[in-house]
This record gives structure tokens, sequence and C-alpha cells, in this order.
């Protein structure tokens, strides 16, 4: 236990590392992506490579260390929820045909969710005491709510991205409607309201490490992205923020 826990916070403090950095460089993938990164292959498949694995490492957690209880049942459901969209779904529907993902990036990418469904499904199957209580608990109950709303927000933004790339596949254009009136980056908003709320339904420390990982991802890549856009766009909406609406 002594050891998980020192991994847990050793991986908090790679978090802040590797956020702090991000934020003076973006990862180099999509509209980013840049020379000098080694072999490249094809996004769609770079993303089902790298995404797909939390849901099978997941599902073997479950099967080899877990008492099967239904709460157990019920935060592995969510989890895949999460995962098997991002990891098969969003990809097959994005229009990310003819951009090439580095190598490296991918392999990063498996290490960091090889860890983190680690941290995790230590966590829910083997360390923490979970009874069936726990459905009715406040935190469960709040947590799962806020995990709702971020999925919503998640995939609806997702989805009007995908709409926009379909009518015009080989330029980027403004997205409008829905939290794109507010925000430039409700997509990676949404993820991280998800993973707020899996923190809270869990109530444990490697759920809150792992939210904090999902900001430190996805913060950067959403100012980023803001940035790009009102360089891209000289009629881009003076009034949107880069991810928190009205105020940041």
């Amino acid at each position: 236990m002594d050891s998980y826990y020192n991994l847990l916070i050793a991986w908090l403090v790679l978090c802040i590392a590797a956020g702090t950095f991000l934020l003076f460089k973006t990862a180099p993938y999509g509209r980013y992506l840049r020379k000098g990164w080694g072999f490249l292959v094809p996004s769609r498949l770079g993303w089902i490579l790298f995404e797909s694995p939390p849901v099978f490492l997941m599902i073997t957690f479950f099967l080899l260390y877990s008492d099967q209880s239904l709460i157990q049942i019920v935060f592995l459901s969510i989890w895949l929820i999460h995962y098997i969209n991002r990891s098969f779904i969003w990809p097959l529907k994005a229009k990310i045909s003819g951009k090439p993902m580095p190598l490296l990036i991918i392999f990063m990418a498996l290490v960091f969710n090889a860890i983190n469904v680690y941290l995790q499904g230590n966590w829910i199957f083997v360390y923490g005491e979970y009874s069936s209580s726990w459905l009715t608990s406040n935190c469960f109950i709040v947590g799962t709510l806020i995990f709702i709303i971020g999925l919503y927000i998640n995939v609806t933004s997702d989805n009007i991205l995908i709409a926009l790339r379909k009518n015009n596949e080989e330029e980027y254009s403004i997205p409008k409607g829905f939290l794109f009136n507010k925000i430039s980056s409700p997509n990676y908003l949404g993820e991280m309201i998800e993973w707020l709320g899996w923190a809270i339904m869990t109530w444990s420390l490697a759920g809150l490490v792992f939210f904090f990982w999902t900001v430190a991802n996805l913060l950067p890549r959403a100012i980023a992205n803001h940035k790009w856009y009102k360089k891209e766009f000289e009629n881009y909406p003076s009034n949107r923020k880069a991810i928190i609406p009205y105020l940041f």
C-alpha cells in the first residue's frame, strides 16, 4: 500500500512538471504537428492504439482483482463509457484522415494510460473499500451527475467539430453553437468535468490525481487553441474565452 501511495505522489509531481512544460510547448499532433518528432503514423490509427488499452486493461483488472460487486461493476461501466467513445467511436467518426501523428507521441500516451489504469484500477478493485451503499452516497450521486454533464459537453462539442470538418474538410473553420459561443474548447472542458466527477464519485486521491493530469494535458492545449483561432481568423469572436465561460 505504501508503494502505491508513493507512486501516486510521484505521479502527481510529474503531472505538475508536465503541465508546466505544456504551457510553453504544445504537444506536436493535430494542427500543431511539426518536424523533428520521428516516424509518423495515421492519426486515426494512433488514437485507437493509445486510447483503447484503458478499455482492455481495466476490464482485465476487474476480472483478475475485483470481487465483482455491484459498485465495482458500476465504476467499470462508467470508465468504459468514456473510453469506448474515445478509443473507437470518436476516431472512426472524426475527419482526421491525412493527419499523421508521431509514433513517439503514441508511445508516450500508451505509457501514460498504462500507469493511469494501474493507479485507478488498483484503487477501485483492490485498495478502495466500497459497499453497495456507496451508490446512494452524496459523493457518488454528485460525482456521477458531474460526470454525465461533462460527458454530454464533451460528446456534443466533438460532434459539432466533426460536422464542421465534414462540411469543410480542407480547411479549419470557426466552430459555432452550443458552448462554442462562449469558449474555444468546450470539448476539453467537458472532459475535465468528466474526470472531476470521477474524482468525486470515487472520493479518492487516485481519482483526484487523474483529474489533475487531465487539466495538465488539456488546459495548455485549450489555451493554445484559443491563441491559434485568434491568430488564424481576424473575425474570431472577441468575447470567447479559452476554456471557462466569461472567465478564462
